[in-house]
């Protein structure tokens, strides 16, 4: 039986698939298939945003080799981040003596 952790893993990877291919390569993202993910699958951050080329500069700066597209690794980078602002919001920092 797969621990949380492991099942976390299999649904990112499982995400990532689900949108990867959609054009052509199914090991990558392309701009069409990342803005599909983000208005799917984070339409709530999406939504909020007032200036409409957030998305556009949010994947030329994951899109480290510059090649227009987002492989896992970069993919991994923008949950990465979104996971570290969550977790700097959320978490109720106790102060120590």
């Amino acid at each position: 039986m797969p621990t949380e952790t492991e099942r976390c893993i299999e649904s990112l990877l499982a995400v990532f698939q689900r949108y990867a291919g959609r054009e052509g390569d199914n090991c990558t993202l392309s701009k069409k298939e990342f803005l599909a993910f983000m208005n799917t699958e984070l339409a709530a951050f999406t939504k909020n945003q007032k200036d409409p080329g957030v998305l556009d500069r949010m994947m030329k700066k994951l899109d480290l080799n510059s090649d227009g597209q987002l492989d896992f690794p970069e993919f991994l980078n923008l949950i990465g981040g979104i996971a570290v602002a969550c977790h700097d919001t959320l978490v109720v920092k106790t102060p120590h003596p």
